[in-house]
């Protein structure tokens, strides 16, 4: 019998052309065979099924009505009955096998992935009553016969499918049918005649389809009919009389559509109806008073249409309303009264309209949820209507918008008793005084709109109280002093609008502690001072708008202040940085020079931890202090030379030590000599734990100068110490000290800042700012490292390291070295150049030194450099960058060594411009990810740096421009087409 069952299983999925004919075959061959098997088999051939859901499907069985899932069936006849596979993930298409199950009662096939269309009649299918194959991927147009012979269904559902085509009048035969959904497909033509016939109908959903034309007459004899959604589609004309003789109706939705003209009367009949939305049309006339005689109604949709007039009186009778919408009319006059009686409503929006009058009294003791009052001609002040408010009430509004209209008066106090809202809209009214401190209150206020008023005094503190606050909108008013600290408890806002105000004071720290904060206009006010740094470190910010205030110094380095538009920091005179196109002074604190050593009252000498304490003594105090110390030093004296005797022998460690056990540690000159440490800004305050300042373990890298160190210092910052390696060509110490404190002065967002530096005859030490990302060359070449660079990314940072050689050149300071591996890349993905200047601290540009002393940068190097008669100038560096741009843009290195070749970069990229291919040699992991129009120029500005004659290349400052104009081409093509013309 298995042999037999997989033979004729195969041979059915070879023709299905003889389905029609299986039962009587099935007789012929077996009469013990069960069809519904064969024909469940059939139809799982048809699917996919990714869950196994389908497994106790067994073609060996003799009956699917032992524990197939999904399968139930009829026990007298032991057929089955029901097929519910809802969900079940499956795939693919309906197969005629389903024409097998003769006594099929139920179908259940929604929420799968089915697809195609459906091919066959379901009229041999006498028994079917329930069809669901809804929220599929079904599609084409349904066949004319679908429906014919179906006599005996009772729910159909293909909603949410993608149905085209128009709705078969065979529909019309379907006689029991209660149910009909067809919603959410792409029905489209008129509506078929045959629908109202149905009269044994009780809900129909034809919403969100492309139905068109007027509706047919005829309605009248839906007698059942409790339920109707046209809603979405393009229905056109008048409401036809005959729906006012549904008298069952409970729910009628004809919204999104283009019906015209007034509402028929007969509606008023309609007296079970808890839901009429007619929003989105083109009625026209008076609101109806006979709406009022629909007392089940529970919720009311006019918005969006043409009405006309006063909202009727009438509607106090609707005792059961919940929500009204009338917005976006042409309403007039004043809310009545009588909407008091409407105990229920829950929400309630006449927004968009032009009403008169004041805020109701009524308003808050109904205890809405939601109040739409905005763009009305509402005038007066609000104080009655708010303290009129119920307790019970206040607890459950929501939403409170009154925008746009004439209301005046002050804010009251009493809104901080809504302790539910969650939306507050003020804005654009006649509003004056203060905000209330209230306003604090409000624990789950997430919108906070009251700009565009005639708002005073300060921003009340008590606003950092609103700590779920997304939005805060305070923009057009005359608010006066600062930005309360407070705000920085506000960790939810997105949005911070204070634009067009008094304001004055600095911009407070606390906004870094905003983590979600995207858009920021302070413009049009009068702070002073300079911004945080810490802003630089909100990741998310899209826009920052401090134009037209008194604001000064240097906007932040990093993030998106390295790409902020210059309108957005326009009007500050005394801001300075690349946006507003004005460089920034540099100006550093005095340096703090430790000499244990010197005689100068005025140095101090290094305590062992490096650790200063900063403390204001009396002058009593002081005497004591200094008394002591005379006997101190005394004994100290003596005790030291007591020790040098003993230790006459020894080699005495320097004042400043780099101990760990390594070969790193440094000892004094024979001279006896100690160290000097100078930091640019701030205290010495290393902190070397269980590591010394040198170990070999934080070693971060070697260079031609030297290797670099990572430490830490104790406030938790880290430092990259450079250990120079070139100790018998550096110059005397003052030589040196002078060089060194002039990098110092060189700051910029793209370069790395040198902090200090130490000096022993036998050891120097040039102490930096550490950047966490690695170096460019990592990037660009060490594939394994899983690094990849976007066409973005590198563009960024092409500009970035523009950018720092040109504030390099500004400062009179040459870099020598500019190769990929001296261009660091920070957690935010910005460029920042390394290394720069070093070649000064050599006892002179000699070109063997710094051939010798500089062998990676092979390929980078100026051509002039072999030239003894021609001087080395910037733009030796401008050849090194012309180079490095080449390098980024394709990840090929500047010089690639074959088996039997040597390839150079910059001549390699010459003759692939020549040839017409140059956009071949863009680096293979961008090819379809990267913008034509910015690459080739920007390879063709890498070839004019790189040119055989200085003078032919172009200034870094000129490079700027270029890069600037590449991104940005629209302001001005013709400049750009001069560059490489």
């Amino acid at each position: 019998m298995r042999n037999f069952h997989g033979v004729l299983f195969q041979f059915y999925l070879l023709s299905s052309l003889l389905l029609s004919s299986w039962p009587m075959l099935g007789e012929s061959l077996n009469p013990s065979l069960n069809d519904d098997v064969l024909g469940l088999i059939v139809l799982k051939a048809d699917f996919q099924d990714p869950h196994g859901k389908l497994s106790s499907w067994n073609e060996d069985a003799d009956s699917p009505c032992n524990n197939w899932v999904g399968v139930k069936c009829n026990p007298r006849s032991n057929r089955v009955s029901d097929l519910i596979l809802d969900g079940f993930g499956l795939s693919g298409k309906l197969s005629r096998g389903l024409l097998q199950l003769q006594f099929l009662r139920k179908l259940f096939l929604a929420r799968n992935n089915l697809t195609g269309s459906i091919i066959f009649s379901f009229a041999s299918l006498s028994d079917l009553k329930v069809i669901d194959l809804s929220e599929n991927g079904l599609s084409g147009s349904i066949p004319s016969d679908l429906f014919t012979q179906c006599g005996s269904l009772r729910s159909i559902s293909l909603a949410r499918n993608k149905f085209s085509g128009p709705i078969p009048e065979s529909l019309g035969s379907c006689s029991s049918l209660a149910s009909l959904d067809l919603s959410g497909n792409q029905f489209s033509g008129q509506l078929p005649l045959g629908l109202w016939s149905l009269s044994g109908v009780r809900s129909i959903d034809l919403s969100d389809n492309m139905l068109e034309g007027e509706i047919p007459k005829g309605m009248e004899r839906l007698n059942n009919l409790r339920v109707i959604s046209l809603r979405n589609n393009k229905f056109v004309g008048e409401v036809p009389d005959g729906i006012g003789n549904c008298l069952l109706l409970r729910s009628i939705d004809l919204s999104r559509n283009s019906f015209s003209g007034g509402l028929p009367s007969s509606m008023q009949k309609l007296s079970l109806c808890n839901n009429l939305s007619l929003s989105k049309n083109g009625f026209t006339g008076e609101v109806p008073q006979w709406i009022g005689e629909m007392r089940s109604l529970e919720t009311l949709d006019l918005s969006e249409n043409n009405f006309t007039g006063q909202l009727p009186d009438s509607f106090s009778k609707l005792q059961s309303l919940k929500v009204l919408n009338v917005s976006k009319n042409a309403l007039s006059g004043s809310l009545p009264e009588s909407m008091s009686s409407c105990v229920y409503l829950v929400a309630f929006d006449v927004s968009h309209n032009t009403l008169t009058g004041s805020l109701p009294s009524w308003m808050f003791k109904l205890g809405l949820e939601r109040v739409l009052f905005s763009d009305n001609g509402l005038s007066g002040n609000i104080d009655t209507a708010f303290a009129s408010s119920m307790e019970n009430s206040r607890k459950k509004l929501v939403v409170l918008d009154v925008s746009g209209n004439k209301l005046s008066g002050e804010i009251p106090s009493a809104v901080g008793d809504f302790g539910s809202l969650e939306f507050l809209n003020m804005a654009k009214n006649e509003f004056f005084g203060s905000i209330p401190a209230s306003i604090g209150q409000l624990k789950t206020l997430i919108v906070l709109d009251l700009s565009e008023n005639q708002l005073n005094g300060s921003i009340p503190l008590e606003i950092g109280g609103v700590t779920s606050l997304n939005e805060l909108r305070l923009e057009k008013n005359s608010l006066v002093g600062n930005i309360p600290l407070s705000i920085g408890n506000c960790s939810s806002i997105m949005s911070l609008s204070l634009a067009h105000n008094e304001i004055t004071g600095s911009i407070p720290a606390s906004l870094a502690k905003l983590p979600y904060l995207k858009n920021v206009d302070f413009s049009f006010n009068k702070l002073t001072g300079a911004l945080p740094k810490q802003l630089a470190n909100l990741v998310n910010l899209q826009s920052f708008n401090i134009s037209h205030n008194q604001l000064q110094g240097e906007l932040p380095n990093g993030g998106f202040f390295n790409t902020i538009a210059p309108s957005s920091v326009s009007e500050n005179p005394s801001l300075c940085g690349a946006a507003v196109n004005r460089t920034c002074p540099t100006v550093l604190p005095k340096p703090l020079v430790l000499n244990p050593n010197s005689t100068d009252a005025t140095q101090e000498t290094i305590p062992q931890n490096f650790n200063r304490g900063k403390k204001i003594l009396s002058i009593s105090a002081l005497i004591a202090i200094g008394a002591a110390a005379a006997i101190v030093i005394g004994v100290i004296a003596i005790t030291v030379l007591n020790l040098r005797v003993r230790a006459s022998k020894a080699n005495p460690p320097v004042a400043f030590t780099f101990s760990g056990g390594d070969d790193f540690s440094q000892s004094a000159s024979s001279n006896g000599d100690s160290g000097k440490l100078v930091m640019f800004s701030g205290d010495p305050d290393f902190s070397t734990g269980t590591h010394a300042l040198l170990n070999k373990d934080c070693e971060l890298g070697r260079g031609g100068f030297g290797a670099v160190y990572r430490t830490m210092l104790k406030d938790g910052r880290s430092v990259a110490i450079k250990k120079l390696t070139v100790s018998s060509l550096v110059k005397s110490q003052n030589e040196f000290e002078r060089e060194v404190k002039k990098l110092g002065k060189v700051r910029h967002a793209n370069l790395v800042a040198l902090d200090g530096y130490y000096w022993t005859q036998s050891l120097q030490l040039l102490i930096y700012e550490f950047v966490s990302g690695g170096n460019l060359y990592k990037h660009l070449h060490e594939r394994s490292s899983g690094s990849y660079l976007s066409w973005n990314e590198r563009f960024n940072v092409i500009l970035g390291v523009a950018k720092g050689l040109s504030h390099l050149h500004q400062m009179n300071v040459i870099h020598y070295n500019l190769k990929s591996s001296n261009i660091l890349i920070d957690s935010s993905g910005e460029p920042k150049v390394a290394d720069y200047g070093l070649a000064r601290l050599l006892p002179m540009l000699d070109r063997y030194v710094l051939s010798s002393k500089i062998q990676s940068a092979l390929g980078y190097m100026a051509p002039e450099f072999a030239c003894k008669t021609v001087k080395i100038t910037e733009k030796c560096d401008v050849y090194g960058f012309g180079v490095l741009v080449l390098e980024i843009v394709t990840g090929n290195r500047p010089v690639e060594y074959m088996e039997d070749d040597v390839v150079v970069l910059c001549d390699m990229i010459r003759g692939a411009l020549e040839e017409g291919r140059v956009e071949e040699c863009v680096d293979g992991r961008l090819q379809g990810k990267f913008p034509v129009d910015e690459a080739i120029p920007v390879m063709k500005l890498g070839l004019i740096c790189t040119s055989q004659v200085p003078s032919n290349r172009p200034d870094m400052a000129e490079v700027v421009n270029i890069l600037e104009l590449i991104r940005c081409p629209s302001e001005s093509q013709d400049e750009l087409g001069d560059v490489f013309n």
